[in-house]
């Protein structure tokens, strides 16, 4: 059964930085799309990064470019995103999600939270002084 669970939400001041991670178990074919997404309160959930599983492509919301950065270590199956210079605005919990990457080959599909599969339980992140 196929699993994603995140880790390294928490409370951090406004400039500072937070590493969140992403472990997957149970996938059983070659190539994902891996994203993060936010929901803040009251909100819907937002794309905030998206990293290919076939040739390492990066994708990024406007809101984060240039501050948050996605990566993969295939060996430990993670995905983890850095986030640096971190806005009140950025908080929210935040998910991982994966689905089967030819399912979104469209670019805009890689941004539509209902075009994944999987889904984390979600980690909080609270950016406040």
């Amino acid at each position: 059964q196929a699993q994603l669970v995140e880790s390294g939400g928490g409370l951090v001041e406004p400039g500072g930085s937070l590493r969140l991670s992403c472990v997957a178990s149970g996938f059983r074919k070659d190539y994902y799309s891996r994203a993060w997404f936010r929901q803040a309160p009251g909100k819907g959930r937002e794309a905030v990064a998206v990293i290919c599983d076939s040739d390492g492509r990066t994708f990024y919301g406007e809101s984060v470019k240039g501050r948050f950065t996605v990566s993969r270590d295939n060996a430990e199956n993670t995905v983890q995103l850095q986030m640096d210079s971190l806005k009140p605005e950025d908080t929210g919990t935040y998910f991982c999600a994966a689905v089967e990457e030819f399912l979104v080959e469209a670019d805009r599909l890689k941004f539509d939270d209902r075009a994944y599969d999987y889904w984390g339980q979600g980690t909080q992140v609270t950016v406040s002084s």
